[in-house]
């Protein structure tokens, strides 16, 4: 039964999708869905406003309105399934796809011939998808880890040697895929892995920031102590910003 009450409402024209209002919502009722934050269901919005300071775009407000009523019961079983989706990322694939199993190899170090262009990868395991990736990777542990918005390796050409090298790397794209779940993910990954050090690479474009932001947040919950870069890339191959957390 609807009644009049306060409720988000969302300016899709100012929205750019940086998610960094969805971690703000602890009812799990806002989601990054085709780029752009939505409202997933009305009750699961308290009305209370959290998420609006998140927003550096203005693109959040309260209006009072008919909506279906807060339901906190709807809350817990809407944040049990969110968890137990995340636990599923960490189980193997039912499929059993063999694309999926984890890899860890050794680096080329062979120099190319005079027919080969290539530079020698500096890839040293397999998956790199953050979706993919078990907290208890083994290649994880304690290492250097990276974490890389899936549209950099194609504005920086040297980017294997510049930024792979020796590092174990964790690729998403903050726009397309839902940035609560890598916050969760990255903070068991940290929780669990004990990295030595975290490196952000995000594009100059504003939708990326939430990909920073979602470090960040994982790294002050599970690694406050452990050394955090964010360098931002422009799309003509400019590091634009290099921030140390």
């Amino acid at each position: 039964m609807l009644s009049t009450r306060k409720i988000v409402e969302i300016d899709e024209e100012r929205c750019d999708g940086c998610g960094q209002c969805v971690p703000a919502c602890a009812e799990g009722a806002l989601q990054i869905i085709d780029g752009k934050a939505r409202l997933v269901g009305e009750v699961y919005c308290d009305g209370l406003g959290d998420c609006l300071g998140e927003c550096p775009q203005g693109a959040i407000t309260i209006e009072e309105r008919e909506a279906a009523p807060f339901d906190e019961e709807a809350v817990k079983i809407h944040l049990a399934k969110a968890q137990l989706d995340a636990q599923r990322e960490t189980e193997p694939l039912p499929c059993g796809c063999p694309g999926s199993a984890l890899r860890s190899f050794t680096p080329s170090s062979d120099s190319p011939t005079e027919e080969e262009t290539l530079t020698p990868s500096q890839l040293g395991h397999w998956p790199v998808q953050l979706m993919l990736i078990p907290p208890g990777a083994p290649f994880l542990a304690k290492a250097d880890i990276l974490v890389c918005a899936d549209c950099v390796p194609f504005a920086v050409p040297d980017f294997h040697s510049r930024y792979l090298a020796d590092r174990a790397v964790l690729v998403g794209c903050p726009k397309l895929d839902d940035i609560e779940h890598y916050r969760a993910k990255l903070e068991q990954i940290f929780n669990t892995a004990e990295p030595r050090a975290i490196t952000v690479l995000r594009m100059e474009v504003p939708c990326c920031g939430g990909l920073a932001h979602a470090v960040t947040e994982a790294r002050s919950a599970a690694a406050p102590d452990c050394p955090l870069e964010v360098h931002t890339i422009g799309i003509n191959n400019d590091r634009i910003e290099r921030r140390i957390l």
